[in-house]
């Protein structure tokens, strides 16, 4: 992940953990809602890695959030 972007990505991470816990799931029904691992869940939104926007996509869908709510950064 390009650290020059690390503020972009935290906040996408707080959005994504914002919406999920206002939907009353867990990181690992999320997870399990996009095919990918609850670690990878985590680390996405702890700013810990770079994600596709395949993933991103998938968790707006899951989460039944416009694309573009992911990405208000307050």
């Amino acid at each position: 992940m390009n650290r020059a972007h690390s503020e972009e990505y935290r906040k996408l991470g707080l959005n994504i953990a914002y919406y999920r816990k206002e939907r009353g799931l867990s990181q690992i029904q999320l997870a399990d809602r996009i095919d990918i691992s609850r670690t990878h869940m985590s680390r996405i939104e702890n700013n810990d890695c770079a994600v596709s926007l395949d993933v991103i996509f998938s968790i707006a869908k899951a989460l039944e959030v416009p694309i573009d709510k992911l990405f208000e950064f307050r």
